[in-house]
């Protein structure tokens, strides 16, 4: 417990001073800063390589402090009250005189929020009279970091400080829905869609590319393990990392499992490890077999998707 603490005030010392540092969540590690910051907010754009027009998550500990940043709605109460704190973002109205940096926002009217469900980020949170910025902790467009060793390969002595909190459970981003109109999925996530349709009670509709960038996870190039990556396949050509979500009797070493036995969620955990430990390797192409569209698979194939373009 002393360790924890002690951890904690080394993070909220190094975020008080408008740096950035690395924290666990339950999704996926962010690299944090403060929201209310110009200066720690461009600190986060410039150690990404991010482009400026795609807007960064807002992370708070508790409604209550969001009130002071964004408008609260009906549709916003229902989702938060059910799977708050969590791995879904909301897209809220900004507030007028709301201190959110407008680098965060790219200077729109509408802020993306979530509330981690992670224990150790929510001390840190709640240690904080800010809230926190905090895109994923890799560099822009590729793979997400599950690990502290993971963000330590992104970045090495670039950040200051990486909170350790093990390994993600989830090991894929949040859910993302704007609030701000008709509630419309913005990005695949963690969380599946059906469940939010249920307690909304009404139509959803679907738009996870856009030109206009109200959210992250929008543009067709991302989350890619920086070597060519195809989709759908049934066999892998010669020379390439072969990516399946079951394992087989037959052993090659080309051959890499996300699971043991057809589990999505354990797929959707181990998939950024798997497709960085390919990439160390030594291999210049992956192929990953077909993948069912269902639940949280929908994620991964997103995922995949993207990843594909490179």
């Amino acid at each position: 417990m002393k360790s924890i603490q002690s951890n904690i005030k080394k993070a909220k010392k190094y975020l008080d001073k408008n740096h950035c540092i690395a924290v666990p969540t339950e999704t996926v590690y962010g690299l944090a800063g403060n929201a209310y910051s110009d200066q720690s907010a461009k600190k986060i754009f410039k150690l990404k390589k991010r482009p400026l027009n795609n807007p960064l998550i807002v992370h708070y500990s508790d409604i209550n402090k969001l009130k002071n940043d964004c408008v609260i709605n009906d549709n916003f109460t229902k989702l938060y009250n059910k799977f708050s704190p969590g791995p879904i973002t909301f897209i809220l109205k900004l507030k007028k005189g709301s201190k959110i940096s407008k680098f965060v926002t790219n200077k729109q009217k509408s802020l993306a929020v979530r509330f981690p469900k992670h224990p150790l980020f929510r001390k840190l949170l709640k240690s904080l009279n800010y809230p926190l910025a905090a895109p994923s902790a890799n560099m822009s467009t590729r793979l997400s970091s599950v690990k502290a060793s993971d963000v330590i390969e992104e970045f090495g002595s670039k950040i200051k400080y990486v909170l350790d909190g093990g390994k993600c459970k989830i090991g894929l981003e949040s859910t993302i829905v704007s609030l701000l109109d008709k509630p419309t999925i913005l990005r695949y996530g963690g969380l599946d869609i059906l469940k939010i349709k249920k307690v909304l009670n009404k139509k959803v509709l679907v738009k996870t590319t856009s030109k206009k960038k109200i959210a992250p996870g929008q543009f067709p190039l991302h989350y890619s393990p920086g070597i060519p990556l195809r989709i759908n396949a049934k066999k892998p050509k010669k020379d390439e990392a072969f990516v399946l979500i079951k394992k087989r009797k037959t052993k090659f070493k080309n051959y890499y499992y996300l699971s043991k036995n057809n589990n999505l969620q354990q797929s959707a955990k181990n998939l950024y490890t798997i497709l960085r430990k390919i990439k160390k390797d030594g291999y210049k192409m992956i192929a990953v077999e077909k993948i069912q569209n269902k639940g949280i698979g929908i994620t991964i194939n997103d995922r995949l998707s993207r990843a594909s373009k490179y």
